[in-house]
């Protein structure tokens, strides 16, 4: 086995993170996103067909993690919060394509622009 494979992945983690969580560098993933990216609009706001293939989209790609309903779930956080309400949507649109590997979140960059849009829209109805 290679030596650097010796440890766990864990203790790599943090040995890794650690100066950096001493600095405070760490966000919250809706914080990490530049003003520009935060200022992105949704082409699909307010579209109610765009909610509704959002909500698909979230059944197939979110559900497993943060609950059907959005309610929140063992792996993941609710979506349905106020904190995500008020989030802006180019917020939520990079956390999706970012992911957080802090938090246990994958990149959904895998998706089509759009349909990350539409899984924003369908979130932002939530309210």
């Amino acid at each position: 086995m290679n030596r650097f494979c010796a440890l766990p992945l864990c203790l790599c983690v943090a040995l890794c993170a650690g100066p950096a969580l001493a600095r405070g560098n760490f966000k919250r993933p809706l914080q990490q996103a530049t003003r520009a990216e935060a200022e992105r609009s949704n082409p699909y706001e307010g579209q109610p067909p765009a909610a509704r293939a959002g909500q698909k989209l979230y059944q197939r790609e979110c559900a497993g993690c943060h609950g059907s309903a959005a309610q929140g779930a063992r792996r993941g956080p609710a979506l349905a919060s106020p904190a995500l309400a008020q989030a802006p949507p180019g917020a939520i649109f990079q956390v999706l394509r970012n992911g957080s590997l802090r938090a246990g979140m994958p990149s959904f960059s895998h998706l089509p622009e759009a349909q990350r849009w539409q899984i924003v829209a369908y979130l932002k109805s939530l309210r």
